[in-house]
């Protein structure tokens, strides 16, 4: 019988990348939306760990099978690591990130390279069926750019430089992205805690697991 999943997320650049990573479990995985629930949530955690586990004890109420849900955000070193939590938030829970974008690059007009540091952070929370809650953190170093650039990503990738490979995350191929990101990461760490409960086919799980 296929497990069914759901994200606790409406959007679509997350379950893009949700499902290219979770592709190897034997489920269906849905959003919000494509589960027919509609509701609104309070973040009021103080850490992203907090978030993501709110987001999913609420759903796990309203359906049977797995819940995940994430709570990820941009830390900018020189902001005192903002907009962190608030990432979502920043400028408005209803502003374009093309503004919020602008935002972030004004305030750090003048500011060098060296000093631009930041981070994406993103944190996995699960409800198993028996109640077990499960969180992981994956995260990716970068810069703040001076502009944005590539179309690939969402949110705030556009601003978000890799030293490594000398482009935005917007600018990165889903298949590195995934590899590389802090949901990626995240995702990852998620799914070998799956594969520890036994969530997926035992073989199916171990050699798609070590053909990578």
């Amino acid at each position: 019988m296929r497990q069914k999943i759901i994200f606790a997320t409406g959007n679509e650049g997350k379950m893009k990348e949700i499902r290219m990573i979770l592709s190897e479990f034997d489920a269906d995985i849905f959003s919000l939306k494509e589960a027919g629930i509609d509701i609104e949530i309070v973040e009021d955690g103080d850490s992203f760990e907090e978030n993501a586990l709110i987001k999913a004890k609420e759903i796990s109420k309203l359906i049977d099978g797995i819940v995940l849900a994430d709570d990820s955000g941009l830390e900018i070193d020189y902001l005192n690591k903002e907009p962190g939590i608030y990432s979502a938030r920043y400028g408005g829970e209803h502003t374009s990130y093309n503004v919020k974008n602008k935002m972030l690059i004004d305030r750090l007009e003048g500011v060098p390279d060296e000093l631009r540091t930041a981070r994406f952070v993103c944190v996995i929370a699960a409800i198993l069926p028996d109640g077990t809650q499960l969180t992981t953190r994956g995260t990716i170093e970068g810069r703040i750019g001076y502009h944005e650039q590539g179309e690939n990503g969402f949110g705030y990738d556009p601003i978000f430089w890799v030293p490594q490979f000398r482009c935005t995350t917007a600018e990165l191929s889903p298949e590195l992205k995934n590899e590389i990101s802090h949901r990626g990461k995240a995702l990852l760490k998620m799914k070998k805690e799956l594969m520890n409960y036994k969530i997926l086919d035992k073989k199916e799980t171990y050699e798609s697991f070590n053909s990578k």
